[in-house]
């Protein structure tokens, strides 16, 4: 596994997921995942890239509140508890897609870049503001990283593209988020699972 910075790893991913998008152009209306189209899963794969923007926005309001939430696993364990309402996520998909206009490939694009430049320029300790709690921009980069870098890989095999090796190098560190995340019975399956001694359930996730 690379070992990198959180900031290194969101960057990583947003390039890679750019090396994929112009291959999706004549594939949008085609199966992307669960009830999303490619549109859809690229649309949603966007919002880790706006959350950062509105979120930032949001905390600049708020300078001097103080960080609630300190780590990417714990965002996850409250995202879980709050906001992870399945047809709701599904839906957000379905219109972020619809956002991305006629040449959602360039709209992708331009946003992937405009949000880079912005962390590029933000410093580490900057407030975003998200529902579950504020968080150091650099605390929340990994939980967006990690969003790329699963749906990066959503949507390679969706479109039928060879995994780019940036992505590829960032699956180790989305691994060891999710072994974060898992609450102690989770880890003891997820060990079990990977390793062959026993088969994770269908519907096993860890967020």
């Amino acid at each position: 596994m690379q070992k990198m910075t959180g900031r290194e790893w969101f960057d990583s991913s947003a390039s890679a997921l750019t090396a994929l998008l112009p291959a999706t152009r004549n594939q949008l209306d085609a199966p992307g995942l669960g009830e999303w189209d490619v549109r859809s899963l690229l649309g949603h794969t966007c919002r880790a890239f706006t959350t950062v923007e509105r979120y930032l926005s949001a905390g600049a309001e708020s300078p001097t509140r103080q960080p609630d939430v300190d780590s990417p696993a714990d965002y996850y364990r409250g995202a879980s508890a709050m906001l992870a309402v399945p047809q709701q996520v599904e839906l957000r998909g379905k219109d972020a897609g619809r956002e991305l206009g006629d040449d959602p490939a360039a709209a992708a694009e331009a946003i992937a870049q405009r949000v880079c430049d912005l962390v590029a320029r933000t410093p580490a300790h900057a407030i975003v503001l998200t529902p579950v709690g504020a968080m150091r921009l650099d605390d929340y980069l990994p939980s967006r990283a990690f969003e790329l870098t699963v749906h990066g890989l959503d949507l390679a095999l969706a479109t039928g593209q060879p995994i780019p090796e940036r992505l590829q190098q960032n699956i180790g560190n989305a691994i060891t988020l999710c072994s974060q995340i898992a609450t102690a019975k989770q880890a003891v399956q997820l060990l079990r699972g990977i390793t062959g001694r026993d088969q994770l359930p269908p519907d096993f996730t860890v967020i």
